[in-house]
């Protein structure tokens, strides 16, 4: 379930707030014309949640990426590992700040194949950032253990999985950065906009300042003489993003537990019928997306076009596999790299995502369960 399907009169009093107390929608400065900083609310709010030292509200969770980097000191010429089943912007993002993207496939957990980390590893390898794809963490032993054996960075790319954990943190927190994105289709939403967490104050420093053109917000001088080290550029969100977010995260536990109730019907009125992707040990997942595997091309067609029909759809897998698999990417990777992938393009070929609605109630998917596990 998307943050986006809950919104309602909540947020709209919260914006309307915004108006009745100066209407000011910059972060920072006009201290006299306004009652709260509503942006810097979320972020102390969303590290409560999460358990996170540091928390930067930006534009995007492609824009976390990017800064997450950055502040890791990730520089041209570095090659950064992440994995073949995410959204282009993971790479969009390595290739902005002049690092190489190597892809390591995925397994049945569709995350990062940890087997294959460590043979993708040179001396130009500076970070690791698996990307916990539609809700399931990937496995963090192996990367975080390949961290300390290689002297390697870590950056979560979170944008998909608010609010699951592994080994009982929450994701984003295990690594040295997370990015998390609230775009209007993930867990909850501003519309745009997104997160960047960490438990080291350099890190915070950095990312602080390069995301308001090197801005270091300095107490002891009015922001036209602010002092500054770094150049940046502009990630900044807005306060009316802020002030939706905090709304948002609010309900964040409201969405995580009917998207359980409803991945928890389909589960059982489908049986054993299907092979589903794999849960990773250790791990609480979102349930936000339901993911099975069929071999069978015309009953996948027949499972596809029901979802279709039915209302419910599909989620990634296969209405926008172009947009988050990494075969198709020959505009921002080499051949070499693409023609690594195909096993990871197998594996998303054979699979179905069935996302978790709100507007579809737990009758709704215990009913599409059986006709699925009826379906020839």
């Amino acid at each position: 379930m998307p943050g986006f399907e809950i919104i309602g009169k909540e947020e709209k009093a919260a914006i309307n707030k915004i108006f009745d107390d100066g209407g000011i929608l910059f972060a920072h400065g006009f201290d006299s014309l306004r009652k709260n900083f509503h942006i810097r609310e979320f972020e102390k709010m969303f590290c409560e949640k999460i358990n996170s030292g540091h928390g930067l509200a930006v534009s995007s969770g492609t824009a976390a990426i990017k800064i997450g980097l950055k502040a890791l000191g990730v520089k041209p010429g570095d090659e950064i590992i992440t994995q073949a089943f995410n959204f282009i912007a993971t790479i969009e993002a390595i290739l902005d700040v002049g690092a190489k993207p190597v892809i390591a496939n995925v397994d049945d957990s569709l995350n990062m194949d940890s087997k294959e980390i460590e043979t993708l590893i040179t001396s130009k390898t500076k970070a690791i950032l698996p990307v916990h794809m539609l809700g399931v963490a990937t496995d963090m032993n192996k990367i975080m253990k390949l961290s300390k054996e290689k002297n390697l960075k870590i950056l979560e790319d979170n944008c998909e999985s608010l609010g699951a954990k592994f080994d009982g943190k929450y994701l984003g927190t295990i690594g040295n950065v997370g990015a998390f994105s609230f775009d209007f289709g993930k867990v909850i939403t501003t519309g745009e906009g997104g997160m960047v967490t960490t438990n080291n104050q350099k890190i915070d420093k950095y990312a602080r300042e390069y995301h308001d053109h090197g801005h270091e917000n300095n107490p002891n001088f009015p922001r036209g003489k602010d002092t500054k080290t770094i150049y940046g550029f502009n990630y900044r969100m807005t306060e009316l993003q802020g002030a939706i977010g905090k709304i948002q995260l609010d309900k964040l536990d409201f969405i995580i537990k009917n998207n359980k109730l409803r991945y928890e019907a389909l589960l059982n009125s489908m049986g054993k019928k299907f092979n589903l992707r794999k849960i990773t040990k250790n791990s609480e997942t979102i349930f936000d997306t339901f993911i099975f595997f069929e071999e069978n091309e015309n009953l996948r067609n027949k499972i596809v076009q029901h979802l279709k029909k039915q209302g419910f759809g599909t989620k990634n897998l296969p209405d926008a596999i172009e947009w988050h698999c990494a075969s198709f990417w020959d505009h921002a990777l080499t051949k070499e790299q693409i023609n690594k992938t195909k096993k990871t393009q197998d594996i998303l070929n054979k699979a179905i995502a069935i996302p978790i609605w709100l507007k579809k109630s737990v009758k709704d998917y215990s009913i599409l369960g059986k006709v699925l596990k009826n379906l020839k």
